[in-house]
């Protein structure tokens, strides 16, 4: 019988990797609470609708890249294939935006689905993470949103790191930006690729970020977006820049970046990860201001506004592990016991039983092997100590404890070994 393989743009998460984005989204969760934000639960499908509304026909992910299907009700619905749209019709569905207490400020978590080409850390299938401050229209907010992600990426061990900014202004600003962009192209399209020639119509902001390098040489030439900004977007982006001056976060301008979504405004960022050598390893985060959605799901007009961003956890996973730091992000077990003889097995599952009340991990052997291959099992599994007994250590009520880093041994009692493991894996820990 064939083999069955996963899904392409698919994969399998296991043991240390696993253990990484336990780590990664542990640590993104912990960090998000600290800026004040909520955690926040959405279903991973929703109707078609909804990425329609918030994403806007115009882009890449809804016009090529969305998992969608009739189910048997003849409903088209769809895999989410980013996170703030759920989230958007979630507040409205919901009504947590009737509340004084503005700015609603959430962070997820979860899985979403594109339709594109699999490459270092992109799938198909993928776990992106994000937040969202909605309903107070705020450049300080702005500024906030994009120092937690910047903080949480130098937190991971991200130590060179590129955050890239640029303005798309107010409504007025992108209308009169629109304009200036058809007027250019429009006696270029011909010889440009077909997305470009869609983009045109939809949403031209979108052809100053075409891959194809023809396109993107040309769209270097194009009108400049702070040329068409109105005084109020001006003032906006410059007050932007002072203040991740005053965080000390260093930044550099691109006037093509205009974000892969229709629902921007005013600022956009990017955090790229550069190489020790100095190797732009492209965005693994990306964001910024945004307007309109919540009212395009029958929500409040007044203050229809936030800021978020979403970051791919695969994405990180892979630059981490290529820049080594991954390292001892997996635990390991705390302790593997080593009965010695198969008369010593059911006492070890008693006592493993009574440690792990205490909160160790611990396993076990439950056939009899030699004390080497015992060793060589803990080594595997990263167990910090092993508890070695036999019948004889049965009957005294006592077990050989063993350091495996320090390679120590000492006889404790049974009795005492609860104190000992707490003074000595414990304070590792520091519990």
């Amino acid at each position: 019988m064939p083999t069955i393989n996963p899904v392409k743009g698919t994969h399998d998460i296991i043991g240390e990797e696993a253990d990484v984005y336990a780590y990664i989204e542990e640590t993104f969760a912990e960090m998000a609470k600290t800026f004040g934000y909520a955690h926040i639960v959405t279903p991973v499908i929703e109707h078609t609708e909804v990425f329609d509304r918030a994403a806007g026909e115009g882009s890449d992910v809804v016009r090529k890249e969305m998992y969608t299907f009739l189910d048997k009700g003849d409903r088209s619905l769809t895999l989410r294939p980013e996170g703030t749209a759920g989230v958007m019709r979630s507040i409205v569905t919901n009504k947590l935006y009737a509340t004084p207490d503005m700015p609603l400020k959430y962070f997820y978590s979860g899985t979403a689905y594109r339709y594109e080409r699999p490459q270092l850390g992109r799938y198909r299938e993928f776990r992106q993470m994000g937040v969202e401050c909605v309903g107070e229209d705020n450049v300080y907010l702005d500024v906030e949103t994009i120092a937690l992600a910047y903080r949480f990426l130098s937190y991971l061990g991200f130590n060179d790191m590129k955050l890239v900014i640029n303005t798309l202004g107010d409504k007025e600003s992108r209308l009169r930006y629109r304009a200036a962009l058809v007027d250019f192209f429009k006696d270029k399209i011909d010889a440009m690729c077909e997305d470009c020639k869609q983009r045109l119509i939809l949403n031209p902001l979108r052809i100053l970020d075409c891959k194809v390098p023809e396109d993107h040489e040309l769209a270097k030439s194009a009108p400049k977006m702070k040329d068409f900004l109105s005084e109020r977007s001006k003032e906006r982006y410059e007050a932007t820049k002072e203040l991740l001056k005053q965080l000390q976060i260093p930044f550099e301008e691109d006037d093509t970046l205009v974000r892969g979504l229709d629902y921007y405004g005013e600022v956009v960022f990017e955090v790229h990860c550069i190489s020790p050598e100095g190797r732009d390893y492209g965005a693994i985060c990306g964001g910024g201001h945004y307007e309109g959605i919540l009212s395009s799901f029958g929500g409040p007009s007044d203050n229809d506004v936030g800021v978020g961003f979403g970051m791919g956890i695969e994405r990180i996973y892979s630059l981490m592990k290529e820049f080594g730091l991954t390292t001892d992000l997996s635990e390991g077990l705390d302790i593997f016991m080593m009965p010695l003889g198969e008369e010593a097995i059911p006492a070890a599952l008693t006592l493993a039983d009574a440690i792990r009340e205490l909160g160790y991990s611990v396993e076990l052997p439950y056939k009899s092997c030699k004390l080497g291959a015992l060793f060589k099992k803990a080594e595997r599994k990263k167990a910090k100590f092993a508890i070695i007994f036999g019948l004889d250590e049965i009957k005294a009520q006592t077990v050989q404890v063993k350091d495996l880093a320090k390679q120590q041994q000492e006889e404790v009692s049974i009795t005492e070994l609860p104190r000992y493991l707490d003074a000595h894996i414990g304070a590792e820990k520091g519990e």
